[in-house]
């Protein structure tokens, strides 16, 4: 009970870009480990996958929203990587394609959402 509590103050405490870079790690984790198995164990694969492409789309429906506060030039950066996810995860399903590309646009996006000192950080 007193974990819960904890992750419940936690996620009070974070901000709106905290909280979307600690999505993305969690789902870039799981796909890094859903690359380690077989490619052809799709059901291994595939809630994973799943997951990846509903956070790109819930991204995307929200950059569509009239009221988001991005700049346009951003928002259609981010509906367009939105697209390519969608398709490059229906690739990766049919095994037409490998599971690393969508990993590392996620890293790109944590990057981006990442404190300013952690990037720098990183860049070093």
């Amino acid at each position: 009970m007193s974990l819960q509590a904890y992750q419940k103050a936690a996620t009070w405490a974070e901000s709106p870009r905290q909280m979307e870079y600690r999505l993305f790690a969690q789902v870039t984790l799981a796909l890094m480990e859903a690359a380690k198995t077989d490619p052809t164990d799709i059901p291994a694969r595939i809630d994973v996958l799943d997951w990846n492409r509903r956070v790109w789309t819930a991204l995307s429906d929200d950059c569509s929203s009239p009221g988001n506060g991005l700049p346009a030039p951003l928002r259609a950066s981010i509906i367009s990587l939105s697209i390519w996810v969608a398709r490059h995860t229906s690739a990766v399903i049919r095994r037409q394609e490998q599971i690393e590309p969508l990993i590392e646009v996620n890293r790109m996006i944590m990057q981006g959402l990442a404190p300013a000192s952690a990037a720098a950080s990183a860049a070093a």
